[in-house]
């Protein structure tokens, strides 16, 4: 690989790593917010979620604007106001309104999650993008093992407050480096269309196409699994199980290493195997991990087999996410900025609805966070054999 493709991958991780680390650098301050907000941990928990609906729906206003205006406009943009809606987070008084910049911080955040995804469309063919996906998951994936670490030391020192006000400086370098360094890979297309009629029947054909349709449903319901995990660990880990801010921190990033060790094996993977077939296995993968953390849970077998099955469904994320990526966004190339927006969309609206579920069935106990997760990894594999025959059907007509 070339030394300017190497820098292109690096930028391309470090936008995508804005998400997870707003996702997870205030895990471990979720209950001191609800101590200093006066507020039950499961109406913080919202905060998230409102963060998931707003970088789900934000992805889908992003998609033809960067098919229409190119990369690189849309990028500094959705930075500038990721910077100031994380700086009004640092200084909300009340949990009604960190949940209204947290969606704020949302919108600006998914620029770093449509475009990237649309940048290695643009210059790498399907199972070259498949690598590269791999490669951006390397990259970003130090955020999840980095963040809440990061959290979980600010808290030791600061208050929750400097969560967000250290978000918005490191925001501040990425908008200048970006300036610096980020290159457009297409330039606009005026035949583009901006009017509502047009954007929304761009999505449904996107959407209608069997192969985007076979692997982002699979995503999905995989993006499912790892944020009940993440919206629920929180009060699973640190108040059913005892463990410290800073406990929490290194198992949380611990599993991040799980993710990062497993896209890693996948460029293996995919020097004899097609990125499809990877997809399948670890579809059945899913299958066979959450019948057994249902069933350690249900005879009480403790927290460390739970801990171990976590572990294997985080790293299984590291596998579906790039193949199903790069494969979803092969039949685009003219719209490849509106598939990229609808799947990063989709993934998220999944998330959304994965942690709102998880609060809203809060019971005070780890069935929540389980049955989510569960549910959620069986409907992976579901879709793809479901989606996969009728894609294969259309394929031999």
């Amino acid at each position: 690989m070339s030394k300017s493709n190497g820098i292109l991958i690096l930028v391309l991780g470090a936008l995508t790593a804005i998400a997870p680390f707003s996702i997870d650098m205030y895990l471990p301050g979720m209950n001191e917010i609800a101590k200093d907000l006066g507020t039950p941990i499961s109406d913080v928990q919202l905060t998230l979620t409102s963060f998931f609906f707003g970088i789900s729906f934000g992805q889908l206003f992003y998609g033809p604007i960067i098919d229409r205006f190119g990369r690189k406009i849309p990028l500094l943009i959705g930075l500038t106001l990721y910077i100031m809606s994380s700086l009004a987070c640092g200084f909300s008084n009340s949990v009604n309104a960190l949940i209204f910049f947290r969606f704020l911080q949302s919108l600006g955040a998914c620029a770093g999650m449509v475009i990237p995804r649309a940048v290695v469309r643009d210059v790498f063919s399907p199972h070259e993008g498949a690598k590269v996906f791999s490669q951006i998951i390397l990259v970003m994936g130090i955020a999840p093992i980095l963040a809440p670490t990061v959290g979980g030391l600010l808290l030791q020192f600061a208050s929750w407050n400097w969560i967000f006000f250290t978000l918005t400086g490191i925001s501040t370098l990425m908008l200048f480096g970006s300036v610096l360094i980020f290159q457009d890979s297409k330039g606009g297309d005026s035949s583009i269309s901006l009017k509502i009629a047009p954007v929304i029947k761009e999505y449904i054909e996107v959407f209608s196409n069997p192969i985007f349709k076979t692997y982002v449903l699979s995503s999905g319901f995989s993006a499912s699994v790892m944020f009940a995990y993440i919206g629920g660990s929180p009060f699973v880990f640190m108040v059913l199980n005892g463990l410290t801010q800073t406990e929490y921190s290194y198992l949380f990033g611990f599993n991040a290493f799980g993710l990062i060790l497993s896209s890693q094996i996948n460029r293996i993977l995919l020097k004899k195997f097609e990125a499809a077939t990877i997809v399948k296995y670890v579809g059945y993968s899913y299958l066979i991990l959450c019948s057994l953390l249902v069933i350690f849970q249900i005879f009480g077998l403790g927290f460390i087999p739970m801990l171990v099955l976590i572990f294997f469904l985080v790293s299984a994320f590291g596998l579906i996410v790039p193949n199903a990526s790069a494969l979803a966004m092969a039949p685009f190339s003219k719209n490849a900025g509106s598939a990229s927006a609808l799947m990063g969309a989709l993934q998220m609206v999944f998330g959304a609805v994965s942690t709102a579920a998880v609060s809203l069935l809060h019971d005070g106990t780890a069935y929540p966070m389980i049955a989510v997760m569960s549910i959620s990894g069986v409907m992976s594999l579901a879709s793809l054999f479901f989606f996969g025959k009728a894609h294969k059907r259309i394929k031999e007509s």
